[in-house]
């Protein structure tokens, strides 16, 4: 009813259809059919067309809804104006716990988009491996924590919001690899014991039986991924980390199974109202990453 309202003003003050319709963009059928609407709406004619002399005339009704409907479209307007100061204003601060994948290369997005929206927030993001992720949301550390596959304690609240994909990677320089069991006598690259992504890693091994060579542990994405880069070995890691080096070339990408792919979660603690900062924060986070997949 909104932009029926709107026809009608243009309409009441302009006095002509036909100039109605060009200011609105819109088809002088459509102007008619909005006024129709109205009338139908309110049970009362608006309008009185004279043919013959090709001009309109506006009932008392027609001008006392012309009255109402500038009131109307004024609240609208003033209520539109008040709601977005008060998104604007929304003030508090965040303490997120993150893994490293999310942490480094997903939620920066979103949080640029988010201090843009609500500038008034302050948002601290610490990284660490998933297993003292959740154990800083159990000792309510963190407001929320972010997480790669299933959370190591049951008392929390876990909500998916990203499907990610992990793959077999190595440096382009690497040669005689080219199915699974040629990666066999290989160095492999692993993070730490309590990282989500060793997990995988620890799945694929035990999976085709491999034991590997030489193992090396290296505490960051970043660190595996110049250590691939380098040819000092192959790893299990996500997409996200490698996408961009094997688009240039530099790595080489093993497509793998469903079982390699996995959920990011946030986490919050069971039994602990949230309050409204924490409330906003993953309600544009589900927003923007259901915007992200369609």
């Amino acid at each position: 009813m909104i932009s029926e309202l709107k026809t009608f003003i243009t309409v009441v003050e302009l006095k002509n259809f036909t100039k109605a319709a060009e200011v609105l963009n819109l088809s002088q059928p459509s102007v008619s059919i909005h006024i129709k609407n109205l009338e139908a709406q309110f049970e009362v004619k608006l309008i009185n067309r004279s043919v013959k002399q090709k001009k309109i005339i506006i009932t008392d009704e027609g001008y006392r809804l012309y009255a109402r409907a500038k009131e109307i479209l004024a609240l609208i307007d003033t209520t539109k104006h008040e709601l977005k100061t008060e998104i604007s204003s929304l003030r508090g601060s965040l303490k997120i716990g993150s893994s490293f994948t999310i942490g480094e290369y997903l939620l920066p997005q979103f949080i640029a988009y988010f201090t843009n929206k609500y500038p008034e927030i302050d948002i601290k993001v610490l990284m660490n491996n998933t297993a003292a992720v959740c154990k800083g949301i159990k000792e309510l550390s963190y407001d929320i924590g972010f997480i790669e596959g299933p959370p190591a304690f049951g008392n929390l609240n876990q909500h998916c919001f990203y499907t990610d994909e992990m793959v077999l990677a190595y440096s382009s320089l690497l040669t005689g690899v080219s199915t699974i069991n040629s990666f066999a006598n290989q160095c492999w690259i692993s993070r730490e014991d309590g990282s989500g992504t060793k997990e995988y890693l620890n799945m694929f091994l035990s999976q085709h039986h491999i034991i590997p060579k030489k193992l090396m542990i290296l505490g960051s994405n970043y660190a595996i991924k110049e250590a691939i880069k380098n040819n000092l070995g192959i790893t299990i890691i996500s997409k996200l980390v490698v996408n961009d080096p094997a688009k240039n070339g530099e790595l080489n990408l093993f497509t793998l199974d469903d079982h390699f792919t996995r959920n990011f979660s946030y986490l919050t603690p069971k039994n602990v109202t949230l309050n409204e900062v924490t409330k906003v924060f993953l309600h544009e986070l589900d927003l923007f990453y259901k915007k992200e997949k369609s």
